[in-house]
């Protein structure tokens, strides 16, 4: 046994639901925040669009309810939607005060307020954003306080193995005591225990060949979740962002949702547009019927990918409002106040995840789970634009408040045995963690993308399934090292991806098949929940 390094609240992840917890617990208790690389590199960095939330007179939060409600094509909670919309300006006055600098204009009065965008399927201008790079100026605020504040301690180059429950070390109930840490700089297991642990990991991207993610998107918290007895569901609606840039040196850069709702229009490449052959609302309508129109167009034309153009727009409009994109063209020769843009379809956002109530906890005592790990009911079978960050704020400040309520009732956890390593040795096949790692992002990318069938999803199971057991076989007999620990939860998630979209017979939202090409509007759609068996 060892004694442990023990905090009152362990939160695996460091976006911006992870950050904005610990923030708002950290006044009342001891907080360890985990980081798999670097405290910023996640999801949150890179996030363009902004943040929605109802500021103008013009606007209502049941209006926000509605568009969110349609987005989600019949499968959102309509509880959890009002949950979220109603918080938006509390969220954004928070973090206002904690400095985060949004774009703002001058009105006809001198007087200045927060500049109001808007983006796909939006009724109304309601997206807050600081210019084009929101998500560096959330996460770079928020670590600025967090790295301050003398009640967090931080983990950065941690990756978790594994999550500790009462069952695992001989007890009789489930609860989460802790976690077994890899220490990727000092190559040791640590175990970290903890009365709350909350995962706040983000999505899974990573298991597809594109993705606007970053490397750390690999499905960890869902895995980890899964493997303790954690119901996950809506697995199969996983969001393609229509555009991210197309070019060999721009990996996984993303061309914001916002240069469409300035006015952007999408052109083939003898420069036509096609948008309105597929919807009424064109360059407007949600991002899955936008993917599925350029995925469409590319493999009708056999094309390498189509066009976002703003160039009729002012110089210094874009500019203005898309500097970062603008930047990163130029530096690649292109400029977008010139030419178009060229862009395709990646994998972008995980709208299903764990299960969680209104107050984000899990089926596991003691287990929380906030942001894109995390189905909360609130994008149902499809996200809308920019409800993300806002459902990352709104949860944390929902966990945060149950929290301080509970724990005063849970006991610390007893001394936990220390990670065993006696009968594993260093590994002499690392091609293996990389060859799998590859066969699966490409599979899940042919097989269980934007456009699916019962032959593919029944060939991607049979890979799925075989490389599960080499990889146990694997993990089985090697030390853990931070890829292999990636595609263990990698494999994990792209099964359960499989799985659900294998339950779902009818098209909905972002999960389209040509086997059942039309809603079955016969039911009241319900989600798709899988639920692990005990080990």
């Amino acid at each position: 046994m060892t004694a442990s390094s023990f905090h009152d609240v362990l939160i695996i992840g460091s976006g911006a639901a992870g950050l904005s917890l610990a923030l708002r617990l950290a006044d009342h208790v001891r907080i360890a925040v985990l980081s798999k690389v670097a405290l910023c590199e996640g999801s949150t960095l890179y996030a363009q669009g902004g943040i929605s939330a109802v500021h103008d007179e013009q606007d209502s939060v049941n209006s926000h309810i509605q568009d969110t409600l349609a987005a989600g094509a019949g499968l959102c909670d309509p509880e959890a939607v009002r949950l979220v919309v109603s918080q938006g300006k509390d969220c954004i006055d928070w973090l206002l005060e904690r400095g985060v600098p949004f774009t703002e204009e001058t009105s006809e009065d001198g007087s200045s307020h927060l500049h109001l965008t808007r983006e796909a399927a939006h009724t109304h201008r309601r997206v807050v954003h600081a210019a084009d790079a929101t998500g560096k100026a959330v996460e770079t605020s928020l670590e600025h306080h967090a790295r301050r504040h003398a009640n967090i301690d931080l983990f950065e180059y941690h990756n978790v193995v594994d999550l500790i429950c009462e069952r695992k070390i001989g007890g009789t109930g489930n609860r989460v005591l802790g976690a077994y840490v890899l220490d990727t700089r000092k190559h040791r297991v640590k175990t970290l225990r903890a009365r709350i642990v909350v995962l706040a990991t983000g999505g899974a991207g990573k298991a597809y060949l594109y993705t606007s993610n970053p490397d750390v998107a690999t499905g960890d918290g869902i895995a980890l979740a899964w493997r303790v007895g954690a119901r996950v569901a809506n697995m199969e609606f996983i969001q393609f962002h229509p555009t991210c840039l197309y070019h060999p040196q721009a990996r996984s850069f993303l061309i914001s949702e916002a240069v469409r709702g300035e006015g952007g229009k999408l052109r083939l490449p003898d420069g036509s547009p096609f948008m309105a052959k597929f919807d009424p609302r064109e360059e407007m309508a949600p991002r899955d019927i936008v993917a599925r129109a350029i995925d469409h167009e590319i493999k009708r034309l056999g094309a390498d990918c189509v066009y976002l153009d703003i160039s009729h727009k002012p110089a210094e409009f874009i500019t203005g409002h898309f500097p970062t994109i603008h930047a990163r063209c130029l530096e690649l020769g292109m400029d977008i106040t010139r030419q178009p843009i060229p862009v395709v379809p990646a994998a972008h956002y995980t709208c299903g995840g764990v299960l969680t109530d209104s107050h984000a906890r899990t089926d596991v005592p003691g287990l929380y789970a906030i942001g894109e790990v995390a189905c909360t009911g609130l994008h149902g079978a499809n996200r809308l634009a920019s409800n993300s960050l806002l459902e990352c704020l709104v949860y944390a400040r929902q966990a945060c408040a149950d929290i301080l309520r509970i724990l005063p009732t849970i006991s610390p956890p007893p001394p936990l045995p220390e990670w065993d390593e006696s009968k594993v040795s260093d590994s002499d096949e690392e091609v293996v963690v990389s060859h799998n790692w590859d066969e699966i992002r490409r599979f899940m990318w042919d097989y269980v993308g934007i456009v699916r069938t019962n032959k593919r999803l029944e060939r991607a199971l049979r890979r799925a399934e075989l490389l599960k057991q080499e990889i146990a076989e694997y993990y089985g007999h090697f030390r853990v090292t931070s890829d292999l620990l990636e595609l263990r939860n990698l494999a994990t998630v792209a099964e359960l991806i499989i799985r659900s979209a294998m339950q779902r017979k009818e098209s909905r939202g972002l999960h389209f098949t040509l086997d059942y090409p039309e809603p079955d509007d016969g039911q009241a759609p319900r989600s798709t929940i899988l639920t692990p068996k005990r080990p």
